[in-house]
């Protein structure tokens, strides 16, 4: 027979282990089993570029290995900024992610947005184009002899590659200055974007073009353009051929465009874990390489803490060559 003090300590026992079985039924499936729904995925850019393309091929690869849809939602406006801080503003439950693109690199150094790359859980890279250094088929045969030219006739090359203040402006002024030159050693000519700008360097209206090497590819292939250098931090394995900044130069200048998955600030680490390593599994997705492949699209993963660490130095290096260029706002 049980004394009423035996009674009561296992009814306390019952009541503790009956709380923790309630606390795992309700906390732990419902973390196992995300996603329970769809997802949606918001892209800062309007529907038919290249951001839309490539979060397309991701999220129905997603899809693939969440078992859930994906869907894509764009949101733009603000030069990014409206799509970028929708993103960053959404719960963080795991149920809306986003594109992340370069400019995010470049708002709060502009001071249009005090986003920047902590603002977000990082999910993974899975883009890079580095900017490349490009002239017309009978100009200068390597970067060092542009270098010289420039040099030798300071305000007369003029370059281009896009709008002021640009990645592909940022780039050619960051290289600028780390080779020791000013920005008005070469004059910068704006335009709508690097085929406008591509046109004016075939008509020998300016001299040098920034932009990345699939914006280019179409002028090169035709014999109308020649690559000189990429900036990035090792040879392109997709242009081998083409020498990077740092072993012509000796200056350890890389910049480009990059995109990657991102989601509000806060998200359950098993989710970002869940879902970089669902990125992992789409860049090498036959799919996706053969897509990116046929638009020369660099393909690059890094995931959470990599990512994180990527993004920081773009941080950095934006933030010199904007700083060079006269636009920082810090």
């Amino acid at each position: 027979m049980f004394s009423r003090k035996s009674f009561s300590r296992i009814s306390l026992t019952r009541r503790v282990a009956m709380a923790a079985a309630v606390s795992l039924a309700v906390a732990g499936p419902a973390l196992a089993a995300w996603p329970e729904r769809p997802v949606t995925m918001i892209v800062p850019w309007s529907a038919g570029g290249g951001t839309d393309a490539t979060a397309r091929i991701v999220a129905s690869l997603l899809e693939k290995e969440l078992g859930k849809p994906v869907s894509v939602v764009n949101r733009t406006g603000g030069g990014g900024i409206v799509g970028h801080t929708e993103i960053a503003n959404a719960k963080a439950d795991g149920y809306t992610i986003g594109v992340v693109t370069t400019e995010l690199s470049m708002y709060h150094w502009l001071g249009t947005s005090a986003l920047n790359y902590d603002s977000y859980s990082l999910i993974a890279l899975y883009n890079t184009d580095p900017q490349g250094v490009h002239v017309r088929k009978d100009g200068p045969a390597t970067i060092k002899d542009l270098v010289e030219a420039i040099k030798a006739a300071p305000g007369k090359h003029k370059a281009s590659g896009a709008n002021q203040g640009g990645a592909a402006h940022l780039s050619f002024v960051g290289l600028l200055n780390a080779i020791g030159l000013k920005a008005q050693d070469a004059p910068w000519v704006p335009t709508d974007g690097s085929a406008p700008s591509l046109q004016l360097l075939t008509s020998k209206a300016i001299d040098i073009v920034t932009t990345t090497m699939p914006e280019a590819q179409t002028m090169v292939d035709a014999g109308e353009v020649k690559t000189l250098a990429l900036m990035r931090p090792e040879r392109d394995p997709a242009f081998p051929d083409v020498p990077t900044v740092k072993e012509t130069l000796g200056v350890d200048w890389s910049l480009g465009a990059w995109r990657g998955v991102a989601g509000p600030k806060g998200m359950p680490e098993e989710v970002v874990e869940t879902l970089s390593k669902a990125m992992a599994k789409v860049v090498k997705d036959p799919e996706f390489v053969k897509f990116m492949d046929a638009r020369k699209f660099g393909i690059e993963y890094a995931g959470g803490p990599d990512f994180a660490n990527y993004l920081k130095r773009m941080d950095e290096r934006f933030g010199e060559a904007m700083k060079a260029a006269g636009l920082a706002k810090q």
